[in-house]
Order: C-alpha cells, then sequence, then structure tokens
C-alpha cells in the first residue's frame, strides 16, 4: 500500500514538474519574443550601408539554447516578420514581393535553428564553447541565407544595382555593398559579447532548464 502510494506520489511531483517547465517555457519565450520586436525596431535605427543592422542575433540565440531548436525558429521568424514590417526590405519588395517575403522569413528562421541545433550538439562536450559557436553561427546562417536568396531571385537587378554604384561586378556588390559592414558588426557583437551569452545561458539553465 505504501509502495503504490510512492509511486503516485511520484508521478504527481513528476506531472506538476512537468507542467512547471512547460509554463516556464512559454513565459521565457514570450519575454524573448518581446525583446527581438523591441530590438529589430532599434536597429533600425542604425544603418551599415543600405540594410539596418540585426541586434536579435544576441536574443535568438540565447533562445534557442534555453528553450530548443524550435524555438530558435520560432524567434528567428518573429525577426524576419519585424524586417518586413519595418520597411527594411522594401527595395527587394518592390522587384519580387513573394522571394522577399521567403528570403526573410527564411533566414531568420533557419538562423534560429541552426543556433539552437549547434548549441544542442556541442552542450555535453562544454556548454561554453557551445554558447559561443551558437551565437557565432547565428549571424553566418542570417547573412549566408540572405546572399543565397540574392542570387537565386535577384541576380539581374542586383546587376543592375552593382552597374549602378560602381561595382567591379554582381558578386563584390553584394559581400562588399550589401552585407560586409553588417555582418561583421553583427558577428563581431555577438562574439563581443559571448561571456554575457553565457551567463544567460548558465543563470537560466541554474533555474531549472526548460525543454
Amino acid at each position: 500500500m505504501n509502495q503504490s502510494s510512492d509511486i503516485s506520489k511520484q508521478s504527481s511531483e513528476h506531472i506538476q514538474a512537468s507542467a512547471f517547465n512547460g509554463t516556464r517555457k512559454l513565459v521565457l519565450l514570450a519575454l524573448l519574443t518581446a525583446i527581438v520586436v523591441l530590438l529589430q525596431f532599434l536597429g533600425a535605427f542604425i544603418r551599415f550601408g543600405p540594410f539596418s543592422v540585426s541586434l536579435v542575433l544576441l536574443p535568438i540565440a540565447v533562445g534557442a539554447a534555453l528553450t530548443g531548436v524550435l524555438a530558435g525558429g520560432w524567434l528567428g521568424l518573429v525577426f524576419g516578420f519585424i524586417v518586413l514590417l519595418s520597411g527594411d526590405a522594401g527595395a527587394f519588395l518592390s522587384v519580387n514581393p513573394w522571394a522577399t517575403v521567403f528570403v526573410v522569413l527564411l533566414k531568420g528562421a533557419l538562423a534560429g535553428l541552426a543556433s539552437g541545433a549547434v548549441y544542442n550538439l556541442l552542450c555535453k562536450k562544454s556548454k561554453t564553447a557551445a554558447a559561443i559557436t551558437a551565437a557565432a553561427v547565428c549571424p553566418i546562417v542570417n547573412t549566408g541565407v540572405f546572399i543565397a536568396g540574392s542570387y537565386l531571385f535577384f541576380l539581374p537587378t542586383l546587376t543592375e544595382w552593382g552597374a549602378s554604384a560602381g561595382a567591379v561586378n554582381v558578386t563584390a556588390y553584394i559581400f562588399l555593398v550589401l552585407v560586409s559592414a553588417n555582418f561583421l558588426f553583427e558577428f563581431g557583437l555577438n562574439l563581443i559579447l559571448s561571456p554575457v551569452i553565457v551567463r544567460l545561458i548558465q543563470y537560466g539553465q541554474g533555474r531549472g532548464r526548460v525543454r
């Protein structure tokens, strides 16, 4: 009888713990979503070249590590939506709206997914290395998907823009004019703030990691 009671008690405690972790995950995800929205709108005022910088890659990396791969994808997707709403992709929207929406949402979502996947892959060996690598992967994937989308959907237009800007060729225009300054800023910012990312992840995990 006592054994049955103990099993029932343990089962009840497990259910309560799971429910608590699920609630924590939703609360944390909602908070990080709000931070992503706020930072992306603030980032619209900081420009290097034709585009504003993305300050949201830091919370996306943190969110992906703390709340899982899919949550990282969600935060990246929110980032993409804000980019579209802010008008930062206006030049591309005027050329090919559907392709622009696809590329912008895809690059954000994949950046979050990749960041979370890399963290999960490395965290068992070293959580510090996992956090730093996840922070670095986020801007690399974000920029890489943008470059791929540019070649796939906007090559004729970008060739014209590059010629007007006096670029040697379209590749030089894409890498040197469109993405280089922003990428270096975002990549450098994430690496510089990597200790902060590590601390935030350690703090979140110390209070009970949510999955």
